[in-house]
């Protein structure tokens, strides 16, 4: 099962549109996991339309529509993986300990807000995930996102992915 992650695209705001790229992940993906800042709900139902499987919640810019149609936490058992997204966790540091904390039964964590890619374990085994930002790169050198691979129950081939700059 292949999964693309992203996170905090703020479109219209940050970019007019994802990247071809990114929606070329879209399309190979089985599910697909957006962690929060949509900004307006445009990218909602246009990833509801081209994704097999949808998985999101909503972020701190995102505003009564969105939160209408996405809860804060989402929770999912993908092939024996459980899965959970949420957009915010807090400051980085004590990150893994809280999160082991709040979310016992979880293998993996997606989470966004900070646009800064991620990729831990917590004393758990949790494994937690930031993809950036496909759309604002903030004070990261480029743009990302996130795939990987769930087999025999198990994530697998987690890859950051970095976007060409904007010209």
């Amino acid at each position: 099962m292949r999964l693309l992650l992203i996170s905090d695209t703020h479109l219209p705001a940050r970019a007019r549109e994802l990247p071809a790229q990114v929606w070329d992940e879209v399309a190979a993906a089985d599910v697909v996991v957006h962690a929060g800042d949509w900004v307006e709900v445009a990218l909602l139902d246009e990833l509801e339309a081209r994704s097999k499987r949808l998985i999101g919640v909503y972020g701190n810019n995102d505003g009564a529509d969105l939160r209408a149609r996405l809860p804060e936490i989402a929770r999912a058992d993908l092939g024996g993986v459980r899965l959970a997204v949420i957009h915010e966790t807090g400051a980085k540091q004590g990150r893994e300990q809280r999160c082991d904390a709040l979310f016992p039964d979880t293998d993996v964590l997606v989470f966004g807000h900070s646009h800064i890619p991620w990729d831990t374990v917590a004393p758990s085994g949790l494994r937690l995930l930031n993809p950036g930002s496909p759309t604002d790169r903030r004070r990261q050198p480029t743009c990302t996102y996130q795939t990987a691979r769930v087999e025999d129950g198990a994530l697998v081939d987690v890859e950051l992915h970095h976007l060409p700059r904007r010209g």
